[in-house]
Formats: structure tokens, sequence, C-alpha cells
């Protein structure tokens, strides 16, 4: 097994970390999962408590991680560019903080050294969502929270 180099995300920018160092930097919150909405006139985002059907909804966790760009054409493949932009990513998510310098916070696996403290802090998805296979999309407006940090 490929062991991380302690602190890495400290010492490099995002744009050179390699694969395995990017993948390590999700916390497993799986907001990035959930369906949001745009007011056309306003352009803000609102969140649902709605997640992709690929989601497995108790560990967090994309059950086709691979392919799902292919399977969720919608589904957006992340990059250091991405990151820095994307006003929707939630604020606890560690690619925006480190786009934007600031720390991960305690709770981070990478901090924590345990990859459950996402879960314990209450900052995922866990327990909060239904999978967009249970619900009718077309009403997706009922779905709207105001959890989502």
């Amino acid at each position: 097994m490929t062991r991380l180099s302690p602190f890495f995300w400290k010492r490099k920018p995002l744009a050179v970390l390699s694969s395995l160092e990017w993948e390590a930097l999700c916390d497993g919150c799986a907001k990035c999962c959930l369906h949001k909405l745009q007011d056309v006139d306003t352009e803000e985002v609102y969140y649902t408590n709605v997640v992709c059907r690929l989601l497995d909804t108790y560990r967090c966790r994309c059950t086709d991680y691979p392919n799902r760009s292919q399977l969720v054409p919608t589904c957006l493949v992340l990059n250091p560019n991405l990151a820095a932009t994307l006003v929707w990513m939630p604020g606890t998510c560690a690619y925006r903080l480190l786009a934007e310098g600031k720390e991960l916070p305690w709770w981070h696996p990478l901090v924590s050294q345990d990859a459950h403290t996402v879960h314990q802090a209450g900052v995922s998805v866990r327990g909060k969502v239904l999978s967009e296979s249970e619900v009718d999309m077309d009403r997706l407006e009922e779905y709207v929270v105001d959890w989502f940090a």
C-alpha cells in the first residue's frame, strides 16, 4: 500500500498533487452529491436532501466511482480549477478550503486519522438524505433544505 507523505496538503498546491493525494483530500461528506437547484433570475443555489442514485448513503461514497461520469453525465470530475471556482461547493470541502488558502478542520480524516470523524461531527450527509431513485425528480423543489453548509 502506498503511504501518503504527512501533511502533503500543507506543502503542495492542489495543481501538483498526485492522484492518490488528490483523492485522499475527499473527506467523505458527500455534500457534492446533493442535487441543487439554481434560481434563473438571481443565480442563487438551493440545496436539496436528494442525492445521486450512485451514492451509498451510509458510507457516503459513490458505488461506481470509476464510471460515475459515464453513468451520470452531470457528475463533475473535480479538478484544481473547478475547486477554486465552483461557488456551490460546500464551505467545509477540503478542495475548496485549500483552494482558498484555509486549513483542514479537525474532523477531516487526514487530520484526525479517522475516516469516521466526518460523520461523528455531523458534517456528512449520512442519515439526512434520500436517493433520487426514491423521489419524484420533477418535484425537487419540495426537498430544499437549510442544513447545508
